[in-house]
This record gives C-alpha cells, sequence and structure tokens, in this order.
C-alpha cells in the first residue's frame, strides 16, 4: 500500500458556498428529508449514486457541523444522517434549514490522497475470478487488467469498519452479488458487487465476488487513522501477481 497526498483547495474549505447566479452546471437535484427518531434527521437524494452527488453530500456533511446542537454527522449513499443534541433541537425548524442548505451545497473534494493496494488476484484468493470472466465474456487476464487500471473513488464507510464502497468501475465488470453469500469473508478480499467494488477490512459473512485479496490492513484502531481508506480518497488497485 502508498498514499501520496497533495494541499486541499480553498473550495473544500467551503462545503456550501452557493454558486453565481446563472452557473449552468449547479446541479438542482431535489432531496428527501425526513426524521430519523427523535433527534437526528436524514438527507436523502434520489439513485443513482454518481460521484457528484456523494461530492454533494461531503460538502453538507462539512457545513452543518458548524450548525450548533449537531452532534454527529454520518454520510452515507446519497444520504446524510444529522444527529443533534435531543435537549436543543428543534427538528422541523432544522429539516427547513436542511433544505435550504443541500439547495445551496457545491460539491467538494475532501480528500486529495491517493492510495496504491497491491492484489494477489485468482487462485483461493479469488475464487470467483473465473466466474467473473465468464460473465463478462472477457479473459481472465482481461478483468484482472481492467479491475487494476481503473481510478477509483470512494463514495462512503460503511457495513463493517473500513469497508470502503469504492466507485469507477468499468462498467464492463458490474456484476451481480452471489445468490447465496458465504458464510465467512477472509479478510483483506476483494470484491465486486453491482457496480462497485471493495475490499473486506475483517472476516465476516458477504456475497460480493471475490477476485483478488490484499495483504494490507484496512481497519486498525490502533493508528492514528483507524480506516486506510476514507470518503473522497482515490485509489488503485496494483497487480501483486495472478493465479487463474
Amino acid at each position: 500500500m502508498k498514499s501520496t497526498s497533495r494541499s486541499a483547495s480553498s473550495a473544500a474549505a467551503d462545503g456550501l458556498a452557493q454558486r453565481a447566479s446563472g452557473d449552468s452546471a449547479r446541479d438542482t437535484t431535489a432531496a428527501r428529508i425526513y426524521p430519523f427518531g427523535d433527534s437526528a434527521l436524514v438527507c436523502e437524494a434520489p439513485a443513482p449514486a454518481t460521484l457528484a452527488c456523494q461530492q454533494r453530500i461531503w460538502a453538507l456533511a462539512q457545513a452543518v457541523l458548524e450548525w450548533p446542537g449537531v452532534v454527529e454527522v454520518v454520510p452515507g449513499m446519497n444520504n446524510l444522517t444529522i444527529v443533534f443534541d435531543p435537549a436543543s433541537v428543534d427538528l422541523e425548524a432544522r429539516a427547513a434549514d436542511l433544505s435550504v442548505a443541500w439547495d445551496r451545497a457545491v460539491g467538494v473534494d475532501p480528500h486529495t490522497r491517493e492510495i496504491e493496494i497491491g492484489v494477489r488476484y485468482g487462485g483461493e484468493d479469488g475464487p470467483d475470478l473465473r466466474a467473473v470472466a465468464e460473465y463478462t465474456g472477457l479473459t481472465v487476464e482481461e478483468v484482472v487488467r481492467r479491475h487494476s487500471s481503473a481510478q477509483y473513488i470512494v463514495f462512503f464507510v460503511g457495513f463493517q469498519p473500513g469497508f470502503a464502497y469504492l466507485g469507477g468501475l468499468d462498467p464492463s465488470l458490474h456484476m451481480p452479488r452471489r445468490a447465496v453469500p458465504r458464510v465467512v469473508v477472509p479478510a483483506g478480499a476483494v470484491g465486486i458487487g453491482g457496480a462497485q467494488t471493495g475490499i473486506y477490512p475483517a472476516a465476516s459473512p458477504g456475497g460480493w465476488q471475490l477476485i483478488g485479496r490484499t495483504p494490507s490492513q484496512l481497519f486498525d484502531p490502533t493508528r492514528e487513522r483507524p480506516t486506510l481508506l476514507e470518503p473522497g480518497d482515490r485509489v488503485r488497485f496494483t497487480v501483486l501477481e495472478i493465479e487463474p
């Protein structure tokens, strides 16, 4: 695993800066805002998941963190959950504020890290690699080439600590999840699920198609940054070996 970084742009510091009047590039997608219990709100954008939408979610998250009474913000796929101090929140008023904030949100890229992750493709490490090749009509080598030549963006982290959902998978590699999930998927397994690819940080049940495995540790609670990958990070896979 290798990571590099460069300085963040000034645009990222202003998550809710409104675009100038008449900017035709502004995204006017409407969002649904609804309560989640007595002290939280969810802002949910319509499908499909896109980088532009996720960048707008990240911008909104940066902005609402400055609001008084906000305890936590949790970015998800096409959504943002905001948890407030229950002793001081007026959810109805905050829902109105959130609607305005979403309308004004301008997508930003919160991270500029570029991370390379080595993968051993196929064999015991990637038991579904051949099945992916058969489903897509590609050779095993071509599946690996396309998977490792793309640049991915971490859309969000969820499911388990450190599990990053990566956008940017070549459409030719899109593949349904397994009909019957595995009881145990090993830590470090690299898989494809629908239009996304990702890495299992810890052993768990899972239904993604496993094409390889990385020795990189995705989650370590003793590190200063426990999760290797964070929303907005750019990721490239490098080929350590291929075993058909």
